[in-house]
């Protein structure tokens, strides 16, 4: 569950937009809440974050302030809210197996996967001794209880979806991310010629964003996911965040396509991957 400070500010946060749309229409909070049938207070305690609005006060809202065009970014926000941030300590108190489970329905309603990662390699192309190495140290940094071998089983598990013709995966990797040595040599060589594997899978696209490429107009952003074209999942360091609004969406998307088009591909990719290899000794 998100922590009760982050749920209150979100809420405040849909409350002032609200107050903005029904100013902008000119009409008083009274005025509204009589068109609408509510209680004269209904939209003061919206407003300020004292309610959270339904799907059909959000439609109310903009219906009677002329402002239809933005209630499926409204609702999506209004929904987001309980769910969007969820502190690793709350998902993990029982272990990492609940972690690893908690997205496998997304997983599987999801056709289109697009990931950026400029440390690590991401879930689906990890091997079980990467995705290992990992876990233990996630376990021992937060003193989480031991069920290692569950939490590694589901996330190899999970990976079958790579092999599933129907999904398509498009990944984009900076180079540093295949000199960030995890697990030791021996594990990340065999990690990295594991991707060099599955990047020769037909519904696979994976690029590499060499080292030498001009940032001037590419931004350092953080890591993320896109699952379709309805959802964003970020790992911060203390929570896990999840992005639903339209808009929101639509940025990481736009994003990703920037970092995609910077990004080498085939014999290129191949040749960073080969020598990132080479590198271990």
């Amino acid at each position: 569950m998100p922590s009760s400070s982050s749920v209150q500010q979100a809420r405040e946060s849909l409350g002032k937009r609200l107050r903005e749309i029904r100013k902008d229409s000119g009409l008083t909070a009274r005025e509204l809440a009589s068109r609408a049938g509510w209680h004269e207070s209904k939209c003061s305690r919206i407003e300020n974050g004292r309610t959270p609005p339904s799907d059909d006060d959000l439609r109310a809202y903009t219906l009677h302030c002329a402002a239809s065009d933005q209630t499926a970014d409204l609702i999506a926000t209004a929904r987001n809210i309980d769910g969007s941030y969820v502190e690793w300590r709350r998902m993990e108190r029982s272990g990492l197996r609940r972690a690893q489970e908690s997205v496998i329905p997304l997983w599987e309603r999801t056709r289109h996967f697009r990931a950026y990662s400029s440390w690590l390699i991401p879930g689906p192309f990890q091997t079980p001794t990467y995705i290992r190495a990992l876990l233990t140290s996630i376990r021992d940094r937060r003193a989480l209880p031991d069920d290692l071998e569950a939490a590694v089983g589901v996330r190899v598990d999970k990976q079958r979806v790579l092999y599933e013709s129907a999904r398509r995966f498009a990944v984009v990797l900076e180079e540093s991310t295949l000199r960030h040595v995890i697990g030791g040599p021996e594990t990340m060589a065999g990690q990295l010629g594991h991707l060099l594997s599955l990047a020769t899978l037909p519904n696979v696209s994976l690029g590499v964003i060499p080292l030498s490429t001009d940032r001037t107009a590419l931004w350092p952003v953080e890591d993320f996911w896109v699952f379709d074209d309805s959802q964003v999942n970020i790992e911060l360091v203390s929570a896990f965040l999840t992005i639903t609004q339209p808009h929101e969406v639509g940025m990481y998307v736009r994003t990703f396509a920037a970092l995609a088009d910077s990004a080498v591909y085939g014999a290129r990719a191949r040749t960073l991957i080969t020598s990132a290899i080479d590198s271990l000794g």
